[in-house]
């Protein structure tokens, strides 16, 4: 037995009253418009933005290459010609070789120490539990609030009567003092965010804690620590207050007293072009290094988001 269907004639065939259902929704032309301005107004601050920060840094890059008498004549025009000897001169005679690889040992040496030791007090923090466990977190919490301006003065008498006054290795110690709580913080929740089941896998497999984190467990943060190192380098590379206090040999400085020596000593010579080939030789590294790890940032930043 055969049984046709035909389909339900539609309201304006049947005669049928049109219902509020029947008629479709027009486009939401205003919310559309608002996005639109909302997003060119967005990019409109961010062009600003960047136009103010990249200005001044490509400023003082072409004014590294002109002569003292074309700083003053001309500061905004090109230079006729690139004076590369500001830059041997504020390298040799400026002394910027020694602070820069004083600042090299100081930042390499603190950053490694403060990436080994925060990561192995993140991962403990984060994966297991034991009583004291959430005082020594809320410890290290409260160690990024404490100002280090009301610890210059204890820390400079700690320092001196450990003999580590007016030495590479005294000024690394306090750098990984310093920078600790921020790492623990930032990769604690890193830890957090991934798999224990990996973890469980290997303790099951015979592997030791410690091969764990370091075969297995590292590996996976490798995101949070390039992100964490990152903003480490920034605040060692650009650290000034504590080797003033703490670093007083005038062999032993870093770049950031270096810079300042050389800008007090343009109020007797008048070297203002070997004065910004020496703050364009402190910033390129900075600039550098977050140039080549800035994808790596974003992505340690928005690991714990993501998962």
């Amino acid at each position: 037995m055969k049984t046709t269907e035909t389909p339900a004639p539609l309201p304006a065939e049947s005669g049928a009253p049109i219902t509020k259902t029947d008629i479709q929704p027009p486009p939401r032309v205003k919310e559309k418009k608002e996005g639109t301005v909302l997003n060119v107004f967005s990019h409109g601050v961010l062009v600003i933005w960047a136009f103010m920060v990249v200005l001044p840094l490509l400023w003082a890059v072409m004014t590294s290459f002109k002569d003292d008498r074309s700083i003053f004549s001309s500061p905004w025009s090109l230079p006729d010609s690139l004076h590369f000897d500001n830059w041997s001169r504020a390298w040799t005679q400026a002394n910027m070789s020694d602070y820069f690889l004083n600042t090299v040992l100081v930042v390499g040496g603190s950053l490694i120490g403060t990436l080994v030791l925060g990561s192995m007090a993140a991962y403990v923090l984060a994966r297991f539990d034991f009583p004291g466990n959430r005082f020594i977190y809320y410890l290290f919490i409260g160690g990024m609030s404490f100002p280090i301006m009301l610890a210059l003065v204890p820390l400079f008498y700690v320092v001196n009567n450990m003999g580590l006054l007016n030495t590479i290795h005294g000024l690394i110690l306090v750098y990984i003092a310093y920078s600790l709580p921020f790492t623990v913080f930032f990769l604690t929740a890193f830890f957090r965010t991934l798999p224990t089941s990996i973890a469980e896998a290997a303790f099951v497999d015979g592997a030791s804690h410690s091969r764990t984190f370091f075969q297995i467990m590292l590996p996976m943060a490798k995101p949070g620590l390039i992100s964490v190192g990152i903003f480490n380098f920034l605040g060692q590379w650009n650290q000034y207050m504590l080797p003033t206090v703490l670093n007083t040999d005038p062999d032993k400085r870093v770049l950031t007293q270096g810079l300042v020596q050389l800008a007090v000593s343009q109020g007797y010579k008048g070297d203002w072009s070997g004065l910004f080939a020496g703050l364009v030789m402190a910033m390129l590294p900075v600039l550098a290094a977050y140039i080549i790890f800035q994808r790596q940032v974003v992505q340690g930043l928005t690991a714990g988001a993501l998962k």
